[in-house]
Order: structure tokens, then C-alpha cells, then sequence
């Protein structure tokens, strides 16, 4: 076994150490020969280090997203440390449901948790869901609505479902994340029994075009638009919405790492008056997939929509992280998220995002100084440029792509097709931003 993980180890760390230079985009002589794999299960076992073999013969078709130049979503490269643990917490195969079967991965969760508080300015009293990634969020933060405004009308949802439960209204904006109506689907709520709110340029929901409240309500803020990185007015929304005693809820997948950079901070203003909030490790934080976070203000609602209980399952005095996740059996996402906080430090991750936004800015000044529109304000880490008309862009994007210095990805916004470059990786230096910079403006100068 021992020379099995540490030929693992060193193709890992190879793989890791060519992606520099490598082309962002996987190899399409590789990719054609992924249909090898395609073969009947072998009948007798092979060999564990052939496996591994056959397996890394064909990395070149991966993306690499661990890298410094991928910008086509917002996906942090691994942090060293951060990959190091998930390899040592795997090897520990803990299955981190309870925390007297568990005790160490439930207890860095519990510090992990008040580091969290801390950074993103969420109140003291908050608990949380270490969940898979920002859709699982989003679900575990509105079951926890649901658990909330339903039983305030007498309805015991986890009992009873939602058949014949009072009419729940959900008030979204017009530019919220698919992943949240994914979300509003999975707790029952339905994705298009929604109340859209129009937004502005930017996809900034308009506060003075909020609707009037009455009866179970749960209002979806967003803290960092996708494509122009925009965050909604809380300051405006969320008064309106505790007046009538709605569940404010916060689809932050990217955006609430605002607040642990002093630079950027303000841009989550008044979001700590939300009820709960959804966001990604594995974006900002640079973890490892997968890794979300699901937090709740009043730990007991959180607790009342996701616990679990059964005569084998021995109990702790403590908290059990089952209880507070849609999943029992889990593995410790927690350890990642702990050494990523313990390594970079309050500073580092301030640096982190700082940098990263600072990049994104220069991804705009170099573009639009070389003659291409930059259609958003550029407030944090996205940026949205076009070369001319939808398909010149087209062309730009799939030329870029093909290029291989980097990899943007292209989208629709507001009826035009533009390039979206999110930066949000580690990795990345203001060399590659330079020399991707060079390739963009080379690849659209060539094909006009």
C-alpha cells in the first residue's frame, strides 16, 4: 500500500506542477480517446498500481481548473494545505456524521465554524451545514425557512409535508442564480411559483420595485451576481422584508467572501440582518471539491429541518454535524475548510480576495483600452467583455479557448453574448493575468 500512495502522491504533485504550462483546456487528442475506457468489467481483479496507471494516462484530458488561468467560473484553485488535508482526512475515511463516533472532524468543524462567523461578519449565534457546494446550501438554508415561516402558522412541515400546507410566498430577483430555483424545486416550493423582482443594469434587485408583504414569506437576496458580480441592496430589502416578518435568505455562492476583505466589505452591508445564508468553500476559500456552507441564525430552526435519529445512532451532548445537513453519512469536508482558514489567516484570505478582484479590474482596463466593451461595473471579481456582435464574441470565446493561455466562457447578458471572466483562483499572478490578457487581445485581433 505504501508504494502505491506515494506513486499517487508523486503523479499528483506532477500533474500540479505542469499545469503552469499546460493548455487551460483538456487535449482533444486525449479526450478523442476517452472511448478506450469504455470496456466490459473486467472479469479478475487487476493490479491496483495498473489502475492508477491507466487512469493518469489520461489527465491531459482534464481542465485545469486547479491552475492559475482558468477564469471560465468562479473556482478556486486548491490550496496547498487545504489539498494536503483532503488527502490525509481521506486516508483517515472518517465517516463525520456523529461526533462521538467522529470527535476530531466534529470538533474542527466546530472551530471552523467560529473562524466563519468571525470573517464574514455573521452573528454569534449562527449555525451551520457543511454541505456539498452552493446548490446544497441553498436547499438546507430554505428548508430551514420552510421550517420557520410554516411553523409560525401552526404547520409542522417534517411532519406533515407540504400537501395542504399554507401557501409560502418567494420573492426572488429577476437575475437569481438557476441553482436557487434548483433549490426552491428540491424544498417543495416549486422553481416558477416565485414572485420576480425587476433589476437593474447591473442585475441588482430594485428596491423600490419590491412588492408589498403579507402572510409565510421568504425573500432570496444575492450577494454576487454571477456575471457582473452585483449584489443586491440589503440595506434596502431586508428592513422591508423583517417588517413583515419574512425569512430573509442570502445566496452568497461567491459573494459573502466579500466581507472578510476590508476593501471590499462594504459591499455586504446589511447582510448580517439576513436569516440565513448559502455560499461555497470551494470558491473563495480555494478548497477542495466539495464544499459548501449552509448557515442558519438560530442554530435550533436549522436543527428542527435537518435532524435525524434512530436507536443505533449514539447521541452526544455536543453538537452532531448529521443533524445539521441533509446527508447522514458525509465525509469530513469540515478538515478542509479548517485548514484553509488556519493557513491563510485572516490577512491571507483578505489577500486572497483583494488580489483576485484587483486582477479582474485589470482584465477590464486592458480590455477596454485595446477597444472592447466592458459591459459591467466592475465591483468585485467578474468581468463581462464583448469584441463586437454576438458572433464575432462567439468566435472570440471558442478562439481563446482553442488558444490555451487561458479559458473564459461565454454567456448571455441581458440579451447580449459577452465573455465572463471570473478570477478567484490562488494560483494566479498578475504574470498570468498579463499574459492571459496578451492572448485575449491577440486571439480577438486575429479573427476580426
Amino acid at each position: 500500500m505504501r508504494e502505491l500512495l506515494m506513486a499517487a502522491a508523486e503523479r499528483a504533485i506532477r500533474y500540479l506542477e505542469d499545469l503552469s504550462e499546460r493548455g487551460v483546456a483538456p487535449d482533444p487528442s486525449v479526450v478523442a480517446r476517452l472511448a478506450e475506457l469504455a470496456i466490459q468489467l473486467p472479469t479478475d481483479p487487476s493490479p491496483a498500481n495498473e489502475t492508477m496507471t491507466l487512469l493518469d494516462s489520461y489527465n491531459a484530458a482534464t481542465m485545469a481548473m486547479a491552475g492559475p488561468r482558468f477564469f471560465g467560473f468562479v473556482i478556486g484553485g486548491v490550496l496547498p494545505a487545504a489539498l494536503a488535508t483532503n488527502w490525509l482526512a481521506s486516508a483517515w475515511d472518517q465517516n463525520s456524521a456523529l461526533a462521538e463516533v467522529t470527535p476530531l472532524s466534529a470538533k474542527l468543524e466546530d472551530i471552523a465554524l467560529v473562524w466563519l462567523r468571525d470573517v464574514l461578519g455573521l452573528p454569534s449565534e449562527t449555525g451551520v451545514g457543511f454541505v456539498t457546494g452552493a446548490t446544497m446550501a441553498n436547499f438546507t438554508c430554505l428548508a430551514a425557512a420552510r421550517h420557520s415561516v410554516l411553523k409560525q402558522t401552526g404547520w409542522n412541515v417534517e411532519a406533515d409535508g407540504m400537501f395542504g400546507a399554507p401557501r409560502v410566498t418567494v420573492v426572488v430577483g429577476e437575475e437569481a442564480h438557476p441553482t436557487l430555483f434548483k433549490s426552491l424545486g428540491l424544498a417543495g416550493f416549486g422553481r416558477n411559483r416565485v414572485v420576480r423582482v425587476p433589476v437593474d443594469e447591473q442585475g441588482r434587485m430594485r428596491a423600490d420595485l419590491f412588492p408589498h408583504l403579507s402572510g409565510p414569506t421568504i425573500v432570496c437576496l444575492q450577494a454576487g451576481n454571477v456575471n457582473t458580480g452585483a449584489f443586491d441592496p440589503a440595506p434596502q430589502i431586508i428592513p422591508k422584508a423583517k417588517a413583515a416578518n419574512a425569512w430573509v435568505h442570502v445566496d452568497g455562492a461567491f459573494g459573502l467572501w466579500a466581507a472578510a476583505a476590508p476593501c471590499k466589505a462594504h459591499l455586504m452591508a446589511g447582510y448580517a440582518d439576513a436569516d440565513s445564508w448559502a455560499t461555497d468553500a470551494h470558491k473563495y476559500l480555494n478548497t477542495p471539491y466539495d464544499s459548501g456552507l449552509a448557515f442558519v441564525r438560530y442554530p435550533d430552526v436549522l436543527r428542527a429541518a435537518m435532524a435525524i435519529s434512530a436507536a443505533y445512532l449514539p447521541a452526544s451532548p455536543t453538537r452532531d454535524p448529521a443533524n445539521f445537513t441533509p446527508e447522514l453519512s458525509r465525509r469530513a469536508r469540515g478538515i478542509e475548510v479548517w485548514a484553509a482558514l488556519h493557513t491563510l489567516g485572516r490577512s491571507g484570505l483578505a489577500d486572497l480576495i483583494e488580489r483576485t478582484c484587483r486582477y479582474a479590474t485589470r482584465f477590464a482596463e486592458g480590455l477596454r483600452a485595446a477597444g472592447y466593451t466592458i459591459l459591467n461595473e466592475v465591483m468585485f471579481n467578474q468581468v463581462l467583455v464583448t469584441f463586437g456582435d454576438d458572433e464575432r464574441t462567439r468566435r472570440v470565446i471558442l478562439g481563446i479557448q482553442r488558444d490555451g493561455t487561458c479559458w473564459c466562457g461565454g454567456t448571455i447578458w441581458q440579451g447580449q453574448t459577452a465573455m465572463r471572466i471570473s478570477v478567484s483562483s490562488w494560483a494566479t499572478t498578475d504574470a498570468d493575468v498579463e499574459r492571459s490578457l496578451q492572448a485575449m487581445i491577440r486571439v480577438a485581433r486575429e479573427l476580426a
